[in-house]
């Protein structure tokens, strides 16, 4: 079950990557030439926000059902002296758990907003700033392995 769940996790990470870039992209070039807010930047909004979520669930599942969990019980608070134990237990999931907040927070901030331009820039703020949250602690020796 692990393999299956690491795997899925994986390749799901790229989507989340590229459509959380495409989303981030889109509301910053329409953020600048001032265009109006369609039903296809709601869309490409939303897919970012979805699909950002999924692998946050998918990511949950896999850190409990990882042989790696059980070094909490092995070694307790000796995770945290040990870089690659602590960047998988601690770390990645705390980082991502943080990313995805602040795409939460761009999705609900936009609602809110009357005008394109301030909906455009609370996507292209929070998302951008979620998908470098991502980027910066994924364990990229073990993903690219």
């Amino acid at each position: 079950m692990y393999n299956t769940v690491l795997t899925i996790h994986s390749y799901w990470a790229f989507l989340v990557l590229l459509v959380l870039l495409l989303a981030g992209l889109n509301a910053l070039v329409k953020f600048s030439s001032n265009k109006p807010f369609t039903d296809n930047d709601l869309r490409i909004s939303l897919f970012g926000l979805i699909t950002s979520h999924i692998q946050l669930l998918i990511g949950i599942v896999l850190y409990f059902v990882s042989d790696k969990f059980n070094a909490w019980s092995e070694v307790g608070s000796e995770v945290m002296k040990i870089p690659a134990l602590r960047l998988v237990l601690v770390e990645h999931p705390l980082m991502n758990v943080i990313a995805i907040a602040l795409i939460t927070i761009g999705w609900s901030k936009h609602k809110k907003e009357t005008t394109a331009k301030r909906k455009f820039g609370k996507i292209a703020l929070f998302y951008l700033l979620g998908l470098v949250f991502l980027l910066a602690r994924i364990p990229y020796a073990q993903w690219f392995a």
